[in-house]
């Protein structure tokens, strides 16, 4: 696979619900997660997996980004979804995880809020939350 290919939040939303070992990760910040809310996936059998790109609030890259992808059970077989907030985190964590070899890495085009309508608001337009996707509050 050469590059991070960019998927639909509703071809996501299918193919975690057809490939049990299929994940979804999250990369936005934990205030993030706090504040906007999550995917919810429960009715899959599955929850999101929560590791933040950047490190709040320096937003510095996460070092240990890849190491906690182990951690969450991802091997180079598994599909990984990544979703930020409008997709460009979600992208660079994708390359990361392919340079560490994890070649199934999907980008959810438009994340999870989307790009911000005419009156400066997300969630409306594009991504996870505007499909009608399933979400919480943490």
């Amino acid at each position: 696979m050469t590059g991070v290919p960019d998927v639909s939040p509703r071809a996501t939303w299918q193919e975690l619900a057809q490939d049990q070992d299929a994940m979804l990760v999250d990369v936005r910040t934990d205030a993030e997660w706090n504040f906007v809310g999550v995917p919810d996936l429960s009715s899959v059998g599955k929850q999101t997996v929560l590791i933040p790109w950047q490190l709040y609030p320096s937003m510095q890259v996460n070092g240990a980004f890849t190491e906690h992808l182990h951690r969450a059970g991802a091997t180079p077989e598994t599909k990984l979804y990544f979703i930020c907030r409008s997709g460009a985190r979600s992208l660079a964590a994708g390359q990361a995880a392919q340079a560490a070899g994890f070649p199934h890495a999907f980008n959810v085009a438009d994340g999870f809020e989307g790009p911000v309508d005419a009156e400066g608001h997300r969630g409306a337009i594009a991504g996870w939350k505007a499909d009608g996707l399933p979400w919480r509050q943490r």
